[in-house]
C-alpha cells in the first residue's frame, strides 16, 4: 500500500493499489473469450448471472446505508438490468462471500469497483453487438452519460475520502471487492 497522506488522494491510491486485482479479474473466461471474438449468448447468460448473484447483495447493503441525494443510489443500482437480459434472474444464487459492507467507507471502495466496471462495459457493449448478442442491457449502464457519471463518482469520492484512516478503508474494500467478485466469477 502507498503511505496515506495529504498529497496522494484517494484516486490515486485506487488506481495504483487496485491495478493488479483489476487485471487479475479482467482475466476471467468470458473476457477471454469476448477479446478472442469466441463469445457466445451462453457466455454472455452466465457472466451476467454471476454478476447479478453478486450485485443482489452489494445493492442491498448500499441501499442499507444513508448516502446525501447527490450520490444517486437509486441509479447506481444496476441488476435490475440484469433481469431485462437474463430469463429468470430471480432465480439465481447470490455470492454466498461477499466483501465487508458494513461501513460508508467499505461501500465507498465496493462503490469504486462497481462504477468503476460501467467505463468497460461501454467496451463491451460494442464488442457483444459485434458478435451479434443481444444481451448488453446491463453492460450499455448509463450510456452516453457513463463518462460524466463516472466524474462525478469521482469527484464525490474524493470529497469524501479525505483522511488517511479512510482513504485506507476504502482502498482495502476496492482490493477486497476485486477479490471477492473475481472468486465468484471464477467459480463453476
Amino acid at each position: 500500500m502507498l503511505p496515506a497522506s495529504a498529497s496522494v488522494s484517494v484516486l490515486h491510491r485506487l488506481r495504483h493499489e487496485t491495478q493488479p486485482y483489476h487485471t487479475a479479474l479482467e482475466q476471467n473466461a468470458f473476457n477471454r473469450a469476448l477479446m478472442a471474438g469466441t463469445v457466445t449468448p451462453e457466455d454472455t447468460a452466465r457472466f451476467l448471472a454471476k454478476l447479478y448473484g453478486f450485485l443482489l447483495p452489494y445493492e442491498a447493503a448500499l441501499r442499507a446505508h444513508s448516502f446525501p441525494a447527490e450520490w444517486e443510489v437509486a441509479a447506481r443500482c444496476r441488476a435490475r438490468l440484469i433481469e431485462q437480459d437474463v430469463a429468470q434472474a430471480a432465480g439465481l444464487p447470490q455470492c454466498p462471500d461477499m466483501p465487508p459492507l458494513r461501513t460508508r467507507s467499505q461501500l465507498l471502495g465496493a462503490l469504486y469497483v462497481l462504477e468503476g466496471s460501467t467505463l468497460g462495459g461501454q467496451v463491451i457493449t460494442r464488442q457483444l453487438a459485434r458478435a451479434g448478442i443481444a444481451a448488453r442491457t446491463y453492460f450499455t449502464g448509463y450510456a452516453e452519460q457513463t463518462g460524466a457519471r463516472w466524474k462525478s463518482f469521482c469527484g464525490l469520492l474524493s470529497d469524501a475520502a479525505t483522511h488517511p484512516a479512510e482513504q485506507d478503508e476504502v482502498v482495502e474494500s476496492a482490493i477486497v471487492t476485486f477479490q471477492k467478485l473475481h472468486a465468484w466469477i471464477e467459480q463453476p
